[in-house]
């Protein structure tokens, strides 16, 4: 089924071009059916290549999603154009009176820097609040998945020696688990990230559940075990080539950057890389939309705030 989007969006041409159905808005309209609203906050520099990637994601799975696309009303994106912005963009203020299925909120490269310190922080607490009422299911991803379990649950980031980029094998550590439903014994997904969070903070906490982790990558998928919130340490949604320029773009930095592990061919990178990790990331996001979203979700949106009544 579909993704619904407004008709101009530049993803569209891309995503046609894979055999993804793109439904525009139009022919939405036309359809007696209730479908699922996402709500995706991308605070991803490269926003169009961010939702591009979601995008195709979410679109491989038998349900129609209506997206909605937000951005921080207190940060001015450098690398995005302000037409698409103001075009295909909502701020928070434009959305917080409405409710959604589920809610994305996608990593930032701003790791580094203490929570408190990032010029959007209090926004984004003030949403992260927010979506306790108004958003059923909420998928944080990277940066996103840590700043969530730091707001709600205070665990604390650490940094690493050096940056953590590459293709790493996870092990699930509960295989009954409906997010990892179709999944192999140990899977691979992309990360590329500078801090990680420590097993013993997460498991301290009654409420969550470390659901994969890697000998290399640490934690990498957790949730609560109530299914409204997961948190994904890695880029499941990354394309063949996000490493790839993530590396060469902190190469011609003069930046003293390591090659991706389990990336490049022998390690070579005039090589092109393997893509080992779609049906992965297809099975991720199909399944939190399946079991957490469209099969948890009241059919009136306006019944979730009955969930805290």
């Amino acid at each position: 089924m579909p993704i619904k989007v407004q008709s101009n969006l530049p993803a569209i041409k891309i995503l046609e071009g894979e055999n993804i159905f793109v439904m525009s808005e139009e022919r939405a309209m036309a359809q007696d059916i209730r479908p699922l609203k996402i709500i995706i906050l991308n605070l991803m520099p490269t926003k169009i290549e961010t939702e591009t990637q979601l995008m195709r994601l979410l679109g491989n799975s038998p349900l129609q999603v209506d997206i909605e696309l937000l951005q921080m009303a207190t940060h001015k994106s450098k690398n995005t154009s302000r037409r698409h912005l103001t075009t295909f963009y909502k701020t928070f203020d434009e959305v917080k009176g409405q409710r959604f299925d589920g809610m994305i909120i996608t990593g930032a490269p701003v790791e580094l820097m203490d929570f408190e310190e990032v010029d959007y922080w209090d926004e984004l607490c003030e949403i992260m609040d927010w979506a306790k009422k108004n958003v059923y299911s909420t998928f944080h991803i990277c940066w996103g998945a840590q700043a969530g379990l730091y707001y709600r649950y205070g665990v604390r980031k650490f940094e690493f020696e050096e940056k953590l980029s590459g293709v790493f094998e996870h092990e699930i550590l509960n295989p009954l688990h409906p997010l990892l439903r179709g999944y192999d014994d140990t899977f691979v997904i992309p990360h590329s990230r500078y801090t990680g969070v420590e097993e013993e903070d997460i498991t301290s906490q009654d409420k969550l559940e470390i659901l994969a982790k890697g000998d290399e990558a640490g934690v990498s998928i957790v949730c609560n075990k109530n299914g409204r919130e997961f948190y994904v340490l890695g880029h499941a949604e990354y394309d063949r080539d996000t490493l790839a320029r993530e590396y060469f773009r902190d190469i011609n930095k003069g930046l003293d950057t390591n090659i991706p592990e389990n990336y490049f061919p022998d390690d070579d990178p005039s090589q092109t890389p393997l893509m080992t990790w779609r049906s992965y990331a297809s099975l991720l996001f199909s399944n939190w939309l399946n079991y957490y979203v469209y099969q948890q979700t009241p059919y009136d949106l306006e019944d979730l705030k009955k969930l805290y009544e």
